[in-house]
Order: structure tokens, then sequence, then C-alpha cells
């Protein structure tokens, strides 16, 4: 039997010349479809928890969801368990893993993607988290969360806001390339699929499919890196027995 996930992992909440999550409503309305009526939402991924929480319910009220932030429900747990659905926001990284630990609330997210099916949707620092761990976020660690390993409802990482080197810049500093290279030095280092501004990668169980309006490009350990339409059929990242 397959998996039950259904993801939806984009890799920036605003693109140049649009409005928040405006490059992406088409897919996230058809992700949810008319199934799900209200979508719990992680804010802790900023400081002002309030105000992300008024722009993403503005937002989705608009595509016609009720939208709960979960830093308002006496029981974060408790709200997971009741979700329909699950949207985690960008925003610093380090800071939205140690609030998930924090609030114990890793295990039961991956639970109920995982066991039960429940749609989550990530969006840059909620993209890193999805994966199997954060090491190869772009963030400052600003905050210590207790490991770097994330949820794991995939078990590859993911580099949103993926940037190409700029070919007339005189920076000589490291590459986003160079970065990950780098950190495939390291021993028992998964792959890492660079996901350019809007770029999505829509995981419907065993299958994962490169969709937005981005090419993205895929890091395997030891290997060069490669580049992928939209279209891309990324399946074979969701079994580590193929790399």
């Amino acid at each position: 039997m397959g998996s039950k996930r259904r993801l939806l992992l984009v890799s920036n909440s605003t693109l140049h010349g649009s409005g928040y999550l405006d490059h992406c409503e088409e897919q996230i309305k058809s992700f949810l479809g008319s199934q799900v009526k209200t979508v719990l939402f992680v804010p802790y991924a900023l400081h002002d928890r309030d105000g992300y929480a008024k722009i993403a319910r503005t937002k989705y009220e608009s595509m016609g969801y009720k939208l709960d932030s979960i830093h308002e429900q006496p029981d974060p747990v408790a709200a997971v368990q009741a979700a329909e659905a699950v949207f985690i926001g960008g925003g610093n990284t380090f800071r939205l893993l140690k609030a998930l630990y924090d609030n114990k609330i890793v295990s039961e997210i991956k639970k109920r993607v995982l066991e039960d099916g429940m749609p989550y949707i990530g969006s840059s620092a909620g993209t890193n988290v999805s994966t199997i761990s954060i090491s190869t976020t772009n963030d400052m660690p600003i905050v210590q969360p207790p490991t770097f390993q994330a949820i794991g409802l995939v078990p590859f990482n993911i580099n949103p806001h993926f940037l190409d080197p700029d070919p007339n810049s005189t920076h000589q500093g490291e590459t986003r390339e160079t970065r990950i290279k780098q950190y495939h030095e390291e021993a028992d280092t998964p792959p890492v699929l660079g996901l350019r501004e809007g770029g999505i990668l829509h995981v419907e169980g065993d299958t994962a499919t490169l969709k937005g309006t981005t090419k993205a490009r895929l890091f395997l350990k030891g290997k060069e890196p490669t580049e992928h339409d939209q279209g891309t059929d990324f399946s074979f990242l969701l079994d580590p027995k193929n790399y």
C-alpha cells in the first residue's frame, strides 16, 4: 500500500510583482479542493505571530477557506490532531523548528500527514521543515533547536529560494551550489532539490512532480547537479533505495 502523504511544497511565499501566495493560489485551491473547509496555520517562523496570522487569514479567506492559527489555540497538539489541513509559512527555519519541538508537534504532524493523509502546505521555511533536515536552509541560526532533524515527510532535503550565480557579479563568496556541494562532502547526506523562486514540489502518495514557473536544480552526492523542467517526475527521490 502506498503512502497517504499529500504535500504542496512551495519555494517562496511572495513572487516579485505579486502579493502574498498569489503565484501559487491556483495550486493551493486545487490541492485543498472543496473538502477542506479550515486550514491550521503555523506562524512560528516569524516573531510577530498575530500579524503573520492576519496576513495568512486574509489570503486563505479570499480563496474560500477558514484559517485558524495554532498560536491562538490552547493546546497545539490537540489542534494538529483535529486539523483538516496544515499550512506552515516562511520566516526563519531555526526559529520555526525550535518552536515545533517546543510545542511537541513534530511527531504529531508527521503522523497526521503520513498515516491520516492530512494535506500539508509548506512555504520557504515551512518547506524546509517538511524534509529530512534543515541542514540546507539559507537562514541564520538565530536560535538553537534541539536537532537539525525535521519532520521527515520526504527523505531528502530542499533548498528553497535557490539562486544561480550572477555572471556579472564581482562577489567572491560561496555560491548556493558551492554550499550544497560542501554539504554533500559529509557522510550519509541525502539529495538536495534546489527550488528556485516560483518553484513548487507537489507530492501525492509515492509521486512527486515539479510544478510552478521555474526549473529546479537537483544535487546528488558524488554527481554533478542537473537541471529539470516543470513537470519533471521526481518520484524516485521518495525512496532512498534509489540513491
